[in-house]
């Protein structure tokens, strides 16, 4: 089943002489990907490599895909936004929320980085009542940009900016750079961490190995979500409010253009009107 949204997810067309911008490609690759694990064709050089690179594998991949799916139409080894062609290749993502959807949205995500966090993230969203697409596309949204594409568990920035910030915590030698962001939306000060932990019968251990929050997954995904629950931000969600969820987790407007590009892709992902 395929959503009335989908054929919007490329901005340009893929194919010979056509732009090819890599993310359009990333999208083509991976639903060829799926559709060849489904039985749906059989690409003719083997599994694609997601590089956002249109090359003759893509190309034979795409081409042997609209022979066997659209076989009334011309072979020409090309999908235009809103063509057969792309609507036929959407039909693999299904109606509920699954990897594929997570694949599609974060086409800048590291290798292994989706296999690692992906699963999590599904189970995260059941059990914190983000179940409804909108919910889903804010959250994924906001976790996307906030973590550049699950490329990142903790800041780059080494913390001593948060030394001595009494409003996160941080009341002792060195809170700053241990207490630093940490998780796909980062968990920041002393007294962050501790809230954290508390809620998970794990407060002595987070505040002795506060990096647990970076390198176990679960946690790295489970904060994100406690986060966006302690900050009740299911309510602006259900009312849209994507300004208000950006601030809210923010503290203003940082990122606000990419954070609306996650958004704008991940409803149409998800059937969002």
């Amino acid at each position: 089943m395929h959503h009335p949204h989908s054929p919007a997810l490329l901005s340009a067309p893929v194919g010979p002489q056509s732009p090819n911008h890599r993310d359009d490609v990333r999208t083509v690759q991976c639903l060829l990907q799926h559709q060849a694990a489904t039985g749906a064709v059989v690409l003719p050089h083997g599994p694609l490599v997601r590089d956002g690179q249109f090359g003759p594998r893509t190309h034979a991949a795409l081409t042997a895909f609209q022979q066997a799916a659209l076989p009334h139409l011309p072979a020409n080894g090309r999908a235009d936004p809103a063509s057969p062609t792309l609507t036929a290749l959407c039909a693999v993502i299904p109606a509920e929320i699954n990897l594929i959807h997570l694949e599609l949205l974060y086409l800048n995500a590291p290798a292994g980085a989706l296999a690692t966090l992906g699963p999590a993230l599904l189970a995260t969203m059941r059990a914190r009542d983000l179940t409804t697409p909108l919910r889903q596309a804010h959250f994924l949204a906001q976790v996307g940009h906030e973590s550049g594409e699950l490329r990142y568990r903790e800041e780059l920035a080494d913390g001593r900016a948060y030394e001595g910030r009494a409003d996160l915590g941080n009341t002792q030698p060195g809170d700053g750079p241990r207490f630093k962001g940490r998780g796909l939306i980062q968990l920041t000060g002393r007294a962050n961490y501790a809230a954290y932990g508390r809620h998970l019968g794990r407060m002595e251990e987070l505040l002795d190995q506060p990096q647990r929050v970076a390198e176990d997954p679960a946690l790295c995904v489970d904060v994100a979500s406690w986060f966006w629950t302690v900050r009740t931000l299911n309510a602006l969600a259900d009312r849209d409010d994507f300004p208000g969820i950006t601030r809210r987790i923010n503290g203003g407007t940082n990122g606000a253009a990419d954070r609306l590009r996650l958004l704008r892709r991940a409803r149409m992902l998800l059937g969002v009107a």
